[in-house]
């Protein structure tokens, strides 16, 4: 029997896995509505309260004030759903950047670093009390979630990519295939098949919103998209002003130039796979937050709409996938608010095929000639 999700906003079920990404929070009735801002109690100060709706302001509320606040708030749902695509496509534009290679493992990366997410907060503030205040078990959670994902990223280029560096482009790409099936195996013979419950309201109070106007927006949505923001200028900032981004875009051009300088393809190879596998970690306890469950089939969804959202972008430029994640997020949002949520991947993988269609090399991608 498949497992039930324990609110409203949880993910519906799809042969009998929960699809973590087939969620719109903004469409059924909840402390979030974009309407939920009268009568509020202040909690931290002017901006953050409890928000509660008042069903006489809601029928006193013209339908043009209802579609535009509906419209604003999709469009910071869909923001903050962009930015966390953007964390994990990063990974995907990273490697083809250096490696011209897909690595299709990268969602069960994603996935991997979720279910460490989930098991530090289990241990740390397990049962009633825990033992670590709960944004100490957070900050512990985000960080191994990172380093284990990391880790397990580098292990993944070892021994499933290194040997077959000089092979066909068919054997990396049947190689993750292999690789991500494993670890979904792995993940839930070691976890179980169930969903597995973030502990959201330990952090984030039911209702505890950012009123800005007329509009509401989730505590835990803010969180999740101010900490992608600043991962991605991070990056963005290490890769263009460090000595390590310089060897990262050298190797990205000629490896074998690069190594003439005195560069070591080998090791920035490596830490490439480290630095995009530990944002995807990172990204799958916000996931896990936004939704607030996870389960061991959520990197596959994931997985395909960041390398959307890579394609979309220009795949192998960072700023690249981070717009695409943003686009592909806003889309899916807009979307389901004025279409139907079953349509939420129709409109994702449309995305994919008119970018491949219309512009191949993506938004900010640039033609290049094949390498002989």
């Amino acid at each position: 029997m498949a497992p039930v999700s324990h609110s409203g906003t949880g993910p519906t079920t799809h042969g009998g896995a929960q699809n973590l990404l087939m969620v719109n929070t903004a469409i059924a009735p909840s402390p979030w509505s974009p309407l939920a801002h009268g009568g509020a109690d202040n909690l931290w100060g002017h901006f953050w309260r409890e928000a509660k709706v008042r069903p006489e302001e809601q029928q006193s509320k013209p339908g043009e004030a209802m579609m535009l606040d509906q419209l604003l708030q999709q469009v910071f749902n869909g923001v903050a759903l962009g930015s966390v695509y953007a964390l994990i496509a990063l990974g995907y534009s990273m490697v083809y950047g250096i490696l011209e290679m897909l690595n299709f493992a990268h969602g069960e990366i994603f996935m991997s670093g979720a279910f460490l997410g989930w098991i530090v907060l289990s241990m740390t503030l397990g049962g009633t009390g825990g033992w670590l205040p709960p944004w100490v078990g957070l900050g512990l959670a985000l960080l191994l979630a990172s380093g284990g994902a990391a880790l397990l990223g580098a292990a993944v280029e070892v021994l499933a990519y290194r040997p077959l560096r000089r092979a066909s482009r068919l054997s990396p790409l049947l190689s993750a295939l292999g690789v991500s099936i494993f670890l979904q195996n792995v993940v839930m013979l070691a976890t179980g098949a169930r969903v597995k419950i973030y502990p959201v309201e330990r952090f984030f109070p039911s209702g505890l919103g950012l009123i800005l106007g007329e509009v509401t927006l989730p505590a835990v949505k803010v969180f999740v998209l101010g900490v992608s923001l600043i991962l991605m200028i991070l990056l963005d900032l290490l890769v263009r002003k460090t000595r390590l981004g310089r060897a990262m875009r050298a190797t990205a051009e000629d490896s074998e130039a690069a190594a003439y300088q005195g560069i070591s393809p080998q090791r920035i190879i490596t830490l490439t796979f480290l630095l995009g596998s530990a944002l995807a970690g990172i990204a799958g306890v916000l996931v896990g937050l936004y939704y607030g469950q996870i389960d061991f089939f959520m990197g596959f969804s994931a997985g395909m709409k960041a390398f959307t959202a890579a394609v979309l972008g220009g795949i192998g430029n960072l700023r690249g996938a981070m717009l695409g994640g943003l686009i592909l997020g806003l889309a899916e949002s807009l979307g389901v608010a004025f279409i139907e949520p079953v349509y939420k991947d129709v409109i994702a993988f449309t995305l994919l095929v008119l970018a491949l269609l219309l512009r191949p090399s993506g938004l900010l991608g640039k033609q290049v000639a094949e390498k002989v």
